[in-house]
């Protein structure tokens, strides 16, 4: 197995549309929710989302180009397109030996209203032959890589709010095991729209604190109502060692584990005590070599529900044990709502942008203890911590779990 660096990084969140911005903003302890503005709220129990704001893809695309192409396909294009500058890569002249492999959960939602909408007024006719191409998942990852050249494996795993992190280890695996060089990795997703949001309202696992959106996402208090809907996208460049080391990249960190596993019991509730979690958070210290003390931060999925934020606090218990109570542990999803396909990618750049830096961020709106949410979620402030070892978790709807390990790099 050879082993994988993270040469590169790129975001789009509602935190920033940039890296930099981003993790500035995350620092501050900013919240990023407020009203919806992609669409009229007004007959809508939920009116506030975790929105991307002053995004122009005009750098990308033209103007055509930006009409006809879905906003989770833009934030996608515009995060590879940082993280490939940060890397310094070579795409043309490597583009064989580097995969892509980009995550997302429901794909271009919107435009399947838009086009049901078309079909019902107009018929047949009035659907675009843009519906089907631009709607399907994988397209993402296959428009960076005709953007970028990138021709070796090209994959997008559809694994509901993991598909950001099954994105990043199906590529770490990809490049251990020598299928290429270097790969595009991450996650994105954009589906603030009328039908998504009017889903989750309908399962009731949405936050309807309209009135008070900064403080409407607060994960693992004892006081939070629901998830607020987030979008973006997170990638990074990932690449085998030796050939980042050849071409001089600057390493910021070292992809050393990736674990998965299945809950196997409900469609969107997680195993009682989190059992799946652990499992898949066991597989990827197994996977990474690591003993549980090692690990200095995790990145939680933390999505301010209930049942998660219990659940897997009551796994990362399993796991850890004693140790447990030594960890720094935060949900950036107070900041950026949950981000959902993407949020995997969004946080495995926070993860190694901790790790890089020497500060964990904090969680947000963290004001009153859950007695089943028993450790420290670093509340409100940000914290400087050296991080040699972090780990970044991912659960999603059908019990699908994924987790990343990070490491300092040694040489």
């Amino acid at each position: 197995m050879r082993r994988v660096v993270v040469t590169g990084l790129g975001l789009v969140a509602p935190t920033g549309n940039n890296v930099k911005e981003s993790w500035d903003v995350l620092l501050a302890g900013r919240s990023c929710v407020g009203p919806i503005t992609q669409f009229d709220t007004t007959n809508f129990p939920t009116k506030i989302a975790a929105e991307v704001k002053n995004f122009d893809a005009s750098s990308l695309m033209d103007a055509k180009e930006i009409r006809r192409t879905p906003r989770f396909i833009q934030l996608a294009l515009a995060a590879a397109h940082e993280a490939l500058q940060m890397s310094g890569l070579d795409s043309e002249k490597y583009g064989d030996h580097i995969g892509c492999s980009v995550g997302v959960g429901m794909g271009g939602m919107l435009l399947t209203e838009e086009n049901c909408q078309a079909l019902n007024s107009g018929g047949p006719k009035r659907v675009t032959p843009f519906y089907i191409p631009y709607t399907i998942a994988n397209m993402a990852a296959g428009m960076v890589s005709m953007k970028y050249h990138l021709r070796g494996p090209n994959i997008c795993p559809t694994t509901a709010c993991a598909s950001g992190t099954h994105g990043i280890g199906e590529a770490f695996n990809l490049i251990a095991k020598g299928s290429c060089n270097a790969a595009v990795a991450g996650g994105a997703e954009s589906v603030v729209s009328p039908l998504a949001v009017a889903g989750f309202n309908s399962m009731k696992a949405l936050s309807t604190e309209n009135e008070s959106p900064e403080t409407a996402s607060k994960p693992f208090d004892k006081n939070r109502t629901g998830f607020v809907m987030g979008e973006g996208a997170g990638i990074l460049v990932l690449e085998e060692l030796e050939f980042a080391r050849k071409r001089g990249a600057t390493i910021y960190a070292e992809v050393v584990g990736f674990g998965l596993s299945g809950d196997a019991y409900h469609l969107t509730a997680p195993a009682p005590g989190g059992e799946g979690a652990a499992r898949c958070m066991a597989a990827t210290l197994k996977d990474a070599k690591l003993n549980p003390e090692q690990i200095t931060y995790i990145n939680a999925h933390g999505t301010s529900t209930k049942m998660n934020d219990a659940y897997e606090s009551a796994a990362i218990g399993t796991v850890f044990g004693n140790h447990a109570k030594k960890l720094a542990i935060s949900s950036t999803k107070g900041a950026t709502g949950h981000c959902l396909g993407a949020a995997g990618g969004v946080e495995a750049v926070f993860s190694v942008q901790s790790i890089y830096y020497g500060v964990v961020p904090p969680t947000i709106n963290y004001t009153t203890p859950d007695p089943e949410c028993p450790w420290d979620y670093i509340p409100n402030e940000a914290r400087e911590l050296s991080v040699p070892f972090a780990l970044s978790n991912s659960f999603g709807f059908g019990g699908t779990n994924a987790s990343l390990a990070f490491a300092k790099f040694k040489g």
